[in-house]
C-alpha cells in the first residue's frame, strides 16, 4: 500500500503530514505527486471535490519552494473567497514546519489595503481569486514576473463565473511560468482551451468522481409538480427531525428567497450566496460548522467552501443544468466513511435527467413517495420519544426541582402526563398536517377539483395579434413556469387577451413568474380573471381549447403558517394541505 511516507517529499512536509496523521494518499494524490516531485511539469488533474485536490497540488508546489527567495513563486488560482480561504489554511498546515514560509491569500469582499500590507511582506505562496488579483495587478501591488508554478483549481467553476479572461490576462502576467498545473471537475471545451493557449505537452492525470463508487450515499428523487416543489422540501425537512445538511439551489434569487421563506416559518437555515459580504459568509459557516444551524441553503458555487465531514443530507431543490454538478452536490454527504442521503426534487418531465444522472454516477436513485401528513408526525413522534429515552438529566437537576415537579402532577397518572408532555411538543405539526393533500405528482384529485371549485381562471395581456393560438399560449405558459401543460386548461384565446384555467394553489406561483418574463418585448401582465371556476370573464367570442384531461397531482398552499425542525424543540412544519389521511 503506498503511503505519504513513500514520497520523497521534503523533510519539512513529510513531518507536518505526519503530525496531521495522514497516512495513505487518495487515488489523485497516488497519481499526480510522484510526477510533480521527481518531474515538474504542465498537468491536468480531473478529479471531484473532496478527491484531496489541495494536498495533490500543494505538497509538490511547497515542496519545489525556496524559502530563502523572498518573491511570489507560486500563485495558486481559485474560483470563491471560502475556497481561496481554505487552501491557505491547507497550505498553511502542509508547511507549519517550513520556516521562513509565508502563504498570503488575497479575494473580494474584505478590504484591500490589509492585503496589499500582506504582500508587502513577500510571500512565496499567493493564492487568488482572479478578480481581486486583477485589481493588485493594476494597483501594481503584486509582481508576477517571479513566478515559476500556476495553479488553477476548480478550472472548470472559474469559466462558468465568467473569469476566461481574467485568466487570459493573469497568464500573460507571469513570463517566467515553467510549468501550469490545472484541476478540474470536467474536461468542458472551455478547460481544454485554456490547456492547448497556455500549456504544452501535458500530462492528464483522471480518478473516477468521488461519489460514483460511494455505495455509501442512498440517491432518492421524489416526483412533485413545480408549484408543490417549495411545500414538499417543507414536508422533507420536517420528516428528517435530525437533519445536519446542504439544500442546493441554482441561482442567488432562489437561495435568498427559499431561505427566508424557511427562517420565517421558524427552521433553523441560512442563505451562502456569492452576493453576500465576506463576513457574513465566514460568519454563515462558522454557524453551520458549530451546527448552530442544521441547514443551510447555498449555490453550487458558494458550497466549494465547505469544508464538513458530518453532513447527513444533500437535497437538490432543483437539479443542475449540468448533471456532472450533481457529483460535486452529492459528494458533499458520506464522507470520511460515513453514510448519507441525497434527495433530489424533480418534475415529472425530469426523469429523464434522473437517468441521466443515473448513468453518470453509476447507482440506481430510489423513487421515493413525499410522505404524507400522518407519516410525518408519526415520525417527529418517534423521534420525540428516542430523545426523551436518551436523555440523561443532571443530578441536581431532580434534586432541586423533585418536590415542585411532584407537587404540581400529584394528581395526575402517568398516563395522562405522557400524552399531556407528547402533545405540547407534537400539537403544531398536527396542526399543520392533521389534513394533508398528497404532493406526490401523479395524484389524481382532479373531479375533486373540479367539484369543489379548486381551479382559478387567470387573464393574461396576450392573444391572437400575438401570433398565439390555444397550444402555443399553453406551451408558452408551461415552459415559463415549469408547469405540467396538462394542468393547464379551458384556454380561450382573443384577440388581445386569453383566459385559461389552473389549479387555485397554482395561480400565485404562476401570477408571480410570469410577471417577470416578456413575450416579444412585451411585459406581461397575468390577474385572476373570474372567481367562478371554468367560466371566461367577460361577454365577446373567443376559441375556447380543452386541454388534455389527464390525471395531475393536487396542490399546496403557498406560504401556510409552520415552525422549525430539530433539537429539543422539535416543532413540525409544513403546508397548509388537505385531504388524503386522517389523525385518528
Amino acid at each position: 500500500m503506498i503511503s505519504f511516507s513513500s514520497f520523497s517529499l521534503r523533510e519539512e512536509l513529510t513531518q507536518a503530514i505526519s503530525d496531521l496523521g495522514f497516512e495513505t494518499p487518495t487515488p489523485i494524490q497516488q497519481k499526480v505527486i510522484p510526477t510533480l516531485l521527481s518531474d515538474p511539469q504542465d498537468i491536468i488533474g480531473l478529479a471531484q471535490t473532496g478527491t484531496g485536490k489541495t494536498a495533490a497540488f500543494g505538497l509538490p508546489a511547497l515542496h519545489h519552494i525556496d524559502v530563502s527567495v523572498k518573491h511570489v513563486q507560486c500563485l495558486v488560482l481559485s474560483p470563491t473567497r471560502e475556497l481561496c480561504m481554505q487552501i491557505q489554511e491547507e497550505l498553511g498546515k502542509y508547511g507549519a514546519c517550513m520556516r521562513g514560509l509565508r502563504i498570503t491569500a488575497v479575494y473580494g469582499g474584505v478590504s484591500i489595503g490589509g492585503q496589499i500590507r500582506d504582500l508587502k511582506a513577500n510571500p512565496q505562496v499567493v493564492v487568488a481569486t482572479p478578480g481581486r488579483l486583477i485589481d493588485l495587478l493594476e494597483r501594481k501591488a503584486i509582481d508576477l514576473s517571479d513566478v515559476r508554478c500556476v495553479v488553477l483549481d476548480e478550472a472548470d467553476e472559474m469559466l462558468n463565473m465568467g473569469f476566461r479572461e481574467d485568466i487570459d490576462l493573469i497568464l500573460k502576467n507571469t513570463p517566467t511560468r515553467e510549468y501550469t498545473w490545472l484541476f478540474s471537475a470536467t474536461m468542458s471545451n472551455e478547460v481544454r482551451g485554456i490547456a492547448k493557449r497556455f500549456m504544452k505537452d501535458w500530462k492528464e492525470f483522471s480518478v473516477a468522481a468521488a461519489n460514483a463508487t460511494n455505495e455509501n450515499i442512498d440517491h432518492q428523487y421524489y416526483v412533485t409538480q413545480h408549484h408543490n416543489r417549495f411545500e414538499t422540501l417543507r414536508r422533507l425537512l420536517d420528516f428528517a427531525p435530525g437533519i445536519y445538511g446542504i439544500i442546493f439551489t441554482r441561482t442567488k434569487q432562489d437561495c435568498q428567497e427559499i431561505a427566508e421563506k424557511l427562517m420565517k416559518m421558524g427552521y433553523h437555515v441560512s442563505p451562502l450566496h456569492g452576493d453576500m459580504d465576506q463576513k457574513m459568509r465566514s460568519k454563515v459557516l462558522e454557524r453551520f460548522k458549530n451546527k448552530t444551524l442544521q441547514c443551510i441553503v447555498a449555490t453550487d458555487v458558494a458550497a466549494r467552501g465547505i469544508d464538513v465531514n458530518d453532513i447527513s443530507h444533500v437535497i437538490n431543490y432543483e437539479l443542475p443544468d449540468d448533471p456532472e454538478v450533481y457529483t460535486h452536490r452529492s459528494g458533499r454527504t458520506a464522507r470520511a466513511g460515513k453514510s448519507g442521503i441525497c434527495m433530489s426534487i424533480v418534475s415529472p418531465k425530469q426523469i429523464s435527467t434522473i437517468r441521466q444522472i443515473e448513468r453518470l454516477v453509476k447507482q440506481k436513485f430510489h423513487k421515493s413517495d413525499i410522505p404524507d401528513g400522518a407519516e410525518v408526525v408519526r415520525k417527529r413522534l418517534f423521534f420525540y420519544l428516542e430523545q426523551i429515552a436518551n436523555a440523561q438529566p443532571r443530578a441536581d437537576f431532580a434534586k432541586l426541582y423533585r418536590d415542585s415537579m411532584m407537587e404540581q402532577f400529584a394528581d395526575v397518572d402517568k398516563d395522562e402526563l405522557i400524552r399531556k408532555l407528547i402533545w405540547l411538543q407534537l400539537k403544531d405539526t398536527i396542526d399543520v398536517y392533521q389534513d394533508a393533500d398528497d404532493l406526490n405528482a401523479g395524484y389524481d384529485n382532479k373531479e375533486k377539483g373540479r367539484s369543489t371549485g379548486r381551479f382559478a381562471r387567470l387573464f393574461i395581456n396576450l392573444g391572437e395579434k400575438d401570433g398565439l393560438n390555444a397550444q402555443k399560449l399553453v406551451q408558452f405558459v408551461a415552459e415559463s413556469t415549469d408547469m405540467d401543460p396538462t394542468t393547464i386548461e379551458r384556454v380561450t384565446i382573443r384577440e388581445l387577451s386569453s383566459y385559461f384555467n389552473v389549479p387555485t394553489d397554482a395561480a400565485e406561483f404562476i401570477t408571480e413568474h410570469l410577471a417577470s418574463k416578456k413575450f416579444k418585448g412585451r411585459k406581461i401582465r397575468v390577474d385572476q380573471a373570474d372567481p367562478s371556476p371554468g367560466r371566461s370573464s367577460g361577454g365577446g367570442g373567443g376559441r375556447e381549447f380543452n386541454g388534455n384531461k389527464a390525471p395531475r397531482t393536487g396542490g399546496a398552499r403557498f406560504g401556510g403558517e409552520g415552525r422549525g425542525w430539530g433539537g429539543n424543540e422539535n416543532r413540525g412544519g409544513g403546508g397548509g394541505y388537505k385531504g388524503r389521511k386522517k389523525f385518528a
